[in-house]
């Protein structure tokens, strides 16, 4: 038996070979370790597998519309406690957290904008400010960009994402449902288009109201979309669910939305399918 050990050779001497925090990220459909400044590149889509990673507001908004083109509204409309929530954390505290580590406000960002030249109202919800649950601002701010629309008769586009109603406003969160959708429901009555593209995962109370209402309703590959998951469905039917329930991919098929697209194509479509639209109004 040998008293000295050999020695473990060493190329880096005693440099840490950690890789850095914060410069890669896990795929987690394939697996791929991709460098984030080539993820954003390509628009929050795994080079190999094409898996849809979640995009944030700002970035999404930088992408689709044309460049200094788009013009935030209600900006600084911030929630309030009204119920007094109580638990782990405040919803005051909980909100601070959200805003602090996204820099947004809230769980959505409306405005005007153009996309190849048609002028267009614009929603854009992130799934990174408390899953994007919709509260009394995000129904706020999506009802007055429709208004807003309306009376300037152009078309609205939303990108919608969400994990439901926020519980932390109870049945003021519910009530956003309606009212979204009777703002919908005055733009359609002036023949105005409105779109929806869905991003994973939209579920519950946005799927339920605003989301599912679009004139033409796209989604991304793959995305997650339904009204209660798919686990809540399976203990109470006590039924197998279908392979691919509430996929974008099995929504397709049977008819509740019209197309799935792929991220770097949906700027083209949107714009091919405005200047369609352009065209039936002249």
């Amino acid at each position: 038996m040998p008293i000295f050990k050999k020695p473990v050779f060493n190329p880096l001497g005693n440099k840490n070979r950690d890789i850095p925090e914060g410069l890669w990220t896990n795929c987690p459909a394939c697996r791929e370790v991709i460098h984030n400044l080539v993820l954003a590149e390509n628009l929050f889509v795994c080079p190999k597998c094409d898996y849809h990673f979640t995009m944030g507001s700002r970035e999404r908004i930088t992408h689709l519309v044309d460049p200094g083109s788009f013009e935030e509204h209600d900006a600084r409309m911030a929630a309030v406690d009204p119920l007094k929530f109580k638990g782990v954390a405040t919803y005051e505290e909980r909100l601070k957290t959200y805003r602090e580590k996204t820099g947004l406000v809230d769980a959505v960002i409306t405005g005007t904008a153009s996309l190849c030249e048609h002028r267009m109202g614009l929603a854009v919800m992130d799934f990174n400010f408390l899953a994007a649950t919709m509260g009394s601002v995000v129904g706020e701010k999506i009802t007055r960009i429709i208004e807003h629309s309306t009376r300037q008769r152009c078309p609205v586009i939303a990108v919608c994402a969400s994990g439901g109603a926020r519980m932390y406003e109870s049945m003021l969160s519910l009530m956003q449902m309606a009212k979204t959708s009777g703002a919908l429901a005055l733009h359609a009555q002036a023949r105005l288009p409105y779109i929806v593209i869905l991003t994973n995962p939209t579920y519950a109370g946005v799927m339920a109201s605003f989301a599912s209402l679009g004139d033409i309703i796209l989604a991304e590959p793959r995305s997650m979309i339904g009204f209660a998951g798919p686990r809540v469905i399976r203990e109470t039917t006590h039924q197998d669910l279908p392979q691919g329930f509430q996929t974008a991919e099995f929504l397709v098929k049977h008819g509740l939305i019209d197309s799935i697209v792929h991220r770097n194509k949906l700027r083209p479509i949107l714009s091919q399918i405005l200047g369609y639209l352009d065209q039936k109004k002249k």
